[in-house]
């Protein structure tokens, strides 16, 4: 079994129009997804696609109607014309805590046979119950580096004609991803997530949970307190102008 538990903080920053700043807890679960079946036997309050303290559900990402993930990265890889064959999938995300959860940013790592990393898929969701996949190959370095312009609503105060910078960490002993965003050419938003390895079993778990009771619930609260903020500050609000459900983009 290769899946972990990473312990650590989420920052965000924002630069312009105004200077806003939070930081918190968090503990992510870095999955490889051929450890699902095994995961739910061995852990009696962690289950696969049932309802459990903490739990994990196919429908929370990819296609999100609760069929294959692995199929699912497949079918992109092949689309962008990378190798699919005897693959290793690994995704980093919250975990379900009593049935909730809400995952702004959960990232894919595809290794190959020999466990060079080939691909990252950043799966982005927004407060709407939308999300859009942006897929890139990936050099089998330990610090990966990607760059796109901005193409999916997320934030109500940020406008759409931005380009994202993403430099993250190949997960090892920590876990880093870093997101910056940038609009004409001047850096925006500074958004990061690290931690520190343990164990995916019991034990671990267990402790994870102990120190983030609330983990889930709290994440969306934060949100809208946040959001709530930058209202007061007197950050414009732009309206999303058109609804999406599943959109995908392949990347350079």
């Amino acid at each position: 079994m290769t899946s972990s538990i990473y312990n650590g903080t989420v920052i965000h920053k924002r630069f312009k129009p105004k200077i806003h700043f939070f930081k918190y807890n968090v503990f992510s679960l870095l999955i490889d997804l051929s450890d699902l079946n095994y995961l739910n036997k061995k852990i009696s309050f962690f289950s696969y696609n049932s309802f459990n303290l903490i739990s994990f559900f196919d429908k929370d990402h990819g296609d999100r109607d609760g069929s294959s993930l692995i199929d699912w990265v497949k079918k992109n890889l092949i689309e962008n014309n990378i190798n699919s064959e005897n693959i290793k999938i690994k995704l980093l995300c919250y975990p379900r805590i009593f049935g909730y959860v809400f995952n702004p940013l959960s990232v894919f790592f595809v290794y190959d046979h020999n466990e060079n990393l080939i691909s990252i898929l950043y799966e982005v969701k927004n407060t709407f119950g939308e999300q859009h996949t942006y897929v890139f190959k990936a050099k089998n370095n330990n610090l990966l580096q990607h760059n796109c312009s901005k193409k999916f609503h997320v934030s109500p105060f940020i406008e759409m004609n931005c380009n994202y910078f993403f430099r993250i960490l190949r997960p090892s002993e920590k876990i880093s991803v870093v997101i910056d965003q940038y609009q004409f050419n001047e850096k925006i938003l500074f958004a990061s997530q690290d931690g520190k390895r343990v164990d995916f079993n019991s034990k671990e778990l267990l402790k994870s949970y102990l120190k983030h009771p609330l983990m889930t619930f709290k994440i969306i609260s934060a949100i809208h307190f946040e959001a709530f903020k930058l209202w007061v500050k007197g950050i414009k609000f732009i309206k999303k102008k058109f609804k999406i459900k599943n959109n995908i983009s392949f990347e350079n």
